[in-house]
């Protein structure tokens, strides 16, 4: 008995250490004082005690089976070698992926080792070997500290010990599962603050982990919060197709049409977000066009942002629709519905086209050329850390543009990733790397356009730009609204005049609104909405994250944690009816998913 309470102790005391260390890392992002350190470590620590119960089980079996037959020193050593690169790994890949994700430990991570290599092209060589270094110090520390102060029973156990050990069995069961009450251990037990940072830091990342592999991206979950009827009103006239005397803003209804979707390039970091240094061609180009002055992001990540894009399907917070071929394949695109119409449809990207399998998404809706990062030379390949940067990747699509034919028609879609982690760009104009990162992206697309606007096909030309998603920088994040808000643009010799659109939207209402434009049907595009037409009624802009999901309309903005079921933000009045709308909009599409 003596024996599994200091192997418990020592594994609760490594739980409750990790988490001060862990916020020291942040400390410059997120300032806290001491007394927030004893409020993590306290609200934390029945999360640390329940998840500690789990690692116990082995020592715990080992001692039962002692009684019968002696077992050897070496055995109680292989267990303790397995935890401690467990609890390391798990320690050093939470503290290393919060810079990117802010969530704490997730299954999420899983998805990304089938592409080892864009997995951690984010991040540079000397970030790695530190990272091992680390992770293996502290395998070692703890290897020695469990083989130390943690030592099995030198003698078989007797029989009366059986009885007290079966005492001990239902206590186990009970402590992991968090007391007797139908509630069991959660991670939203131990919320107790309005700072996100101050409750990830509570959350012990090895169960956050073990909790999240049941969601992993490629599931689906079933969000079930009302009957049928109730999350109908809820959800009524929000996904109206239809296009009804729209608004026209091209003077073609057949013009060729470019996609750019640009990595990362928030409104933040344009004039929406006050910015009118960093992105200075975007901001320009945004009053030379149509302007769509109130567009957000459906989610935070590229593979979903890109479905949102081409399919108008939302995102879901966790699941990963791309990464679900036998779903993704039946999702309508702005592709499929050209093709049909006589478009020649292409795809451009300078990274690994297979990651997040983007290859088969692509492919089964509706494009018939690829250019990606293998169709490059070794040197051009290795000009960025995720590929062909993006001045590169712009100039082979103004080539291929010069080399199309005259009678058209065709589309192309660009997806750049120069304004990524680590912010590899050749130009140093602005200090802020992150900053620089997208001044580099704004100069490409600037000089790009210049130089489309000298030829023939400017004429018959529509190119729309807008952003995957935005990025986590300075406080901006999904607690705030400035986080979703992303300029839509849409410029181009086919556009008549500049313009305007000041209407609540998301980046997933560009399929109905383009094809409203072009008089093709998009009925089959269910959750995408013609913002130009007399039938969008109810504006509203809805996104998720891996934890939650936020509502905009015009009464206000709410951003609401679905794990522990709290809000993260609030603006307005309706906070508690945007929240009810978004949990039915969740339920809506996904059982939509599940039954395609």
């Amino acid at each position: 008995m003596k024996y599994l309470l200091k192997f418990y102790l020592l594994t609760v005391l490594f739980f409750v250490v990790a988490k001060p260390v862990f916020m020291l890392c942040y400390k410059a992002d997120h300032p806290f004082g001491l007394a927030d350190v004893g409020e993590v470590i306290w609200h934390g620590l029945s999360l640390d005690l329940s998840t500690a119960l789990y690692f116990l089980i082995v020592p715990f079996l080992l001692v039962i089976a002692n009684i019968w037959v002696r077992i050897p020193r070496w055995v109680y050593r292989t267990y303790y070698v397995i935890i401690a690169i467990v609890f390391s790994l798990a320690f050093v890949a939470d503290t290393s992926l919060y810079a990117f994700w802010q969530f704490k430990l997730d299954a999420l991570c899983l998805g990304y080792l089938d592409t080892p290599t864009e997995a951690f092209a984010s991040v540079s060589t000397g970030y790695l070997v530190m990272r091992v270094f680390f992770w293996l110090l502290f395998v070692i520390a703890l290897f020695l500290s469990y083989d130390k102060a943690a030592k099995p029973l030198q003698r078989r156990g007797t029989w009366h010990e059986v009885f007290l050990y079966l005492l001990l069995a239902p206590l186990i069961v009970v402590g992991i599962r968090g007391g007797l009450s139908e509630s069991t251990t959660n991670i939203g037990q131990v919320y107790y603050s309005e700072n996100q940072f101050l409750n990830h830091s509570a959350v012990n990342p090895l169960f956050s982990f073990l909790y999240s592999l049941g969601k992993s991206s490629d599931y689906i979950i079933d969000y079930n919060y009302y009957d049928d009827d109730t999350c109908r009103q809820l959800t009524e006239g929000f996904y109206n197709t239809k296009s009804i005397d729209s608004d026209t803003l091209l003077k073609t209804s057949r013009p060729n049409i470019l996609i750019v979707v640009m990595e990362s390039c928030g409104g933040q970091f344009t004039e929406i977000g006050g910015n009118k240094d960093i992105t200075p061609n975007l901001n320009r180009l945004a009053h030379e066009g149509v302007y769509f002055t109130q567009c957000y992001a459906n989610s935070w990540r590229t593979d979903k942002g890109v479905v949102s894009i081409m399919s108008g399907y939302p995102a879901l917070p966790v699941t990963s629709i791309m990464k679900i071929p036998e779903k993704s394949r039946k999702l309508p695109s702005i592709a499929s519905a050209l093709h049909q119409e006589g478009y020649t449809n292409s795809f451009y990207y300078g990274g690994d086209i297979n990651f997040t399998n983007m290859r088969s998404y692509v492919m089964s809706t509706g494009y018939e050329h690829l250019r990606w990062k293998a169709d490059y030379s070794r040197d051009e390949q290795s000009t960025a850390k995720w590929g062909v940067r993006d001045e590169i990747m712009f100039e082979s699509l103004l080539n291929d543009i010069k080399a199309e034919p005259s009678d058209g028609p065709w589309m192309k879609t660009l997806l750049t990733l120069s304004s990524h982690e680590p912010w590899d760009v050749p130009t140093h104009d602005i200090d802020d790397e992150v900053y620089n990162a997208f001044n580099y992206l704004d100069k490409c697309v600037g000089r790009f356009v210049a130089q489309l606007k000298k030829l023939p096909a400017w004429d018959n030309l529509l190119v729309v730009i807008l952003p995957d998603h935005g990025y986590r920088y300075k406080n901006i994040n999904e607690s705030t609204r400035l986080f979703n808000h992303i300029p839509m643009i849409w410029t181009g010799g086919a556009v008549k005049e500049a313009k305007q659109i000041p209407a609540i939207c998301n980046q997933s209402d560009l399929p109905a609104t383009l094809l409203g434009q072009l008089g093709i049907q998009h009925d089959d595009f269910t959750f995408s909405r013609d913002v130009l037409s007399k039938s969008y009624t109810r504006s509203m802009a809805f996104h998720t994250y891996t934890e939650g999901m936020s509502m905009y309309d015009s009464t206000g903005f709410m951003a609401y944690n679905i794990d522990v079921e709290n809000f993260v933000a609030k603006e307005g009045k309706n906070s508690e009816r945007l929240m009810q709308q978004g949990k039915a909009l969740l339920q809506l599409i996904s059982h939509d998913l599940i039954n395609k």
